[in-house]
């Protein structure tokens, strides 16, 4: 079985071609499904990943410094609907602009495990990129006929989609509803967030509620509690999935691809198609 990976936030490789790229990515990303695997208690070989790689049409502005102040103000707006989700209260947000995300941040690092450094990273390298997904429609189409070529190209009826790349395949899916998929798996999704995702998606969500891409058999999603971008947890209940799982990745691991498919459960939910 060959499984078709869609990634997510800072993907990018340099100095290769696409198809390069995502080559590297599959191979190291198999690794870490082997070891899901085995953490599963699993003696089957792992299913063989293709990499959907479309990071190189986020352009270099979605790759640039990931200080607050570099953010321009309709990223500013998403970023503070981001840091409410996360629990940042909502008097933190009265003053200047650039202020208050900077005191919001530091209460981020004061209740989150991840320091300060690494939550200001996480929110400008995801805001950056889904802002010129979401904005930008040839690149947006561009990305989701990048999955659809990945799986028509392997055969996939399985998907795995990680942070901005399970909102990449669940367009892509949502547009081809002949394609039928047998297990669709999100990974750190941050689909549910409202203002920077959940109301931008096309299809439009109707009446606060998402569509299920119409080719799906079964809807799976895995978050780990301490993941800053699947905000806000099990997808605020605004899609129609069949089952959530929580999964443990740590401190280190909370949002990589990497760490969840390293997890018991990833493999679990994987494992019945193989």
């Amino acid at each position: 079985m060959t499984v078709v990976a869609v990634h997510g936030i800072w993907n990018r490789q340099s100095g290769v071609t696409p198809a390069e790229a995502a080559e590297l990515l599959a191979v190291r990303w198999s690794d870490k499904l082997a070891a899901g695997y085995r953490d599963a208690g699993l003696t089957d070989p792992a299913p063989r990943l293709a990499t959907a790689y479309y990071a190189h049409l986020l352009d270099d502005q979605s790759q640039g410094a990931d200080d607050l102040e570099t953010l321009t103000p309709a990223e500013q707006a998403w970023a503070w609907e981001w840091m409410l989700q996360a629990g940042v209260p909502a008097e933190a947000a009265q003053g200047p602009v650039t202020y208050p995300l900077q005191e919001g941040l530091d209460w981020l690092a004061r209740h989150w495990d991840p320091g300060a450094r690494t939550v200001g990273r996480i929110m400008t390298a995801l805001l950056r990129e889904v802002y010129v997904y979401l904005t930008r429609p040839g690149v947006r189409d561009r990305c989701r006929q990048i999955v659809m070529d990945a799986i028509d190209a392997t055969g996939a009826r399985v998907v795995v989609a990680h942070s901005l790349g399970s909102v990449v395949a669940y367009e892509a899916l949502c547009a081809h509803p002949d394609r039928k998929i047998d297990l669709l798996l999100t990974l750190g999704s941050p689909l549910g967030l409202t203002g920077a995702v959940f109301d931008s998606l096309v299809p439009e969500p109707v009446d606060g509620r998402g569509v299920r891409p119409g080719g799906v058999g079964r809807w799976v999603n895995i978050a780990d509690p301490g993941d800053l971008v699947a905000l806000p947890a099990e997808l605020g209940g605004r899609f129609p999935v069949d089952l959530h799982d929580t999964a443990h990745l740590g401190k280190v691991d909370f949002h990589t691809l990497g760490g969840y498919l390293s997890s018991g459960l990833t493999a679990a939910a994987l494992h019945p198609y193989s």
